[in-house]
């Protein structure tokens, strides 16, 4: 990550020859802005311009490095939606593809999508390590590009979660599943550590007014005003995903790296808060450490979603 400074910085998703900003004010006021599209996004006219810079917010860094720790629960999500062999598996922003290789793993026939190019190959390299036939294609997870009841099974695991436009994802998601078919789903939770992480972020940067933020879909509530009258029947459980570093300096510091919303964060808040937000993300680990030898076990609560299709 490059350290805040007063030098121009280039607007997310725009081209090399945007004009330059000239004061570290204007540069500021720019990454935040880009920030907040990223964790808290609100539906605008202007979409396409919005989701260029979510895409060049995710593309930051590497992010299959956080992605692919997370594999267990694309397996997990797997098993409670009792995939059977040759069935049509759709997996909607799948990032690094934890959900894609565990669906094609059990022999489905699985189509793997992300609108981040880069993701997409690091799951293509992952399922060819493996032997695993599954097709990678780019989609916007708002605009899916396959006819009405294609899949058997539809599935995210903390991807569609951060769309811009929550209800029209979740009718993309009904749209292209089956009836009786299942939407699976992997999304974290308010009260859960990510969520808190979250929480915590907007005390530094505020979201607008009236955005909604991404761990709703992690509440049965949110999930039922989202799929409404589609939803045959709804099977939720709250279960927890830990994370695992040598340290909490350890994963502040792959965070921070690697993890578009806390990366986006630290740039946003500039030179004269960083420790102090730094500080805040270490006490939030330390809330929820079980550790006691110095090293980071923290379990992050997430909601498990399996949805029949009426």
């Amino acid at each position: 990550m490059k350290p805040w400074c007063s030098c121009t910085v280039p607007v997310l998703g725009a081209s090399p020859t945007s004009t330059p900003l000239t004061t570290p004010e204007q540069s500021k006021a720019l990454t935040r802005r880009a920030f907040m599209e990223t964790v808290f996004p609100q539906p605008v006219a202007d979409l396409a311009a919005l989701k260029l810079k979510q895409q060049a917010a995710w593309s930051a860094g590497d992010y299959a490095v956080i992605g692919t720790t997370l594999q267990i629960v694309g397996e997990t999500l797997c098993e409670a939606l009792d995939l059977r062999a040759g069935e049509r598996v759709l997996d909607v922003a799948a990032g690094n593809g934890n959900a894609t290789l565990a669906a094609a793993r059990r022999w489905c026939d699985v189509v793997s999508t992300d609108y981040v190019g880069a993701l997409l190959e690091r799951g293509k390299a992952r399922a060819s390590a493996e032997g695993l036939a599954v097709q990678f294609e780019e989609a916007d997870a708002e605009n899916l590009p396959y006819a009405d009841a294609s899949f058997d099974v539809v599935l995210s695991t903390f991807g569609v979660m951060f769309t811009p436009n929550q209800q029209r994802a979740a009718s993309e998601l009904a749209r292209v599943c089956k009836s009786g078919g299942s939407i699976g789903l992997a999304n974290w939770t308010p009260p859960g550590f990510i969520g808190e992480l979250f929480k915590l972020i907007g005390r530094y940067i505020p979201p607008p007014t009236g955005v909604k933020s991404p761990s709703l879909w992690g509440t049965e509530e949110r999930l039922r005003e989202l799929f409404g009258e589609r939803i045959a029947t709804l099977k939720t459980e709250r279960k927890n995903f830990v994370f695992r570093y040598r340290a909490p300096q350890h994963w502040l510091d792959t965070f921070r790296t690697y993890y578009g919303p806390v990366q986006k964060a630290f740039l946003a808040v500039g030179a004269a808060r960083e420790e102090a937000l730094a500080a805040d993300l270490i006490r939030l680990v330390q809330q929820f450490n079980h550790a006691t030898d110095g090293a980071m076990v923290v379990p992050s609560e997430y909601l498990e979603v399996v949805i029949r299709k009426r």
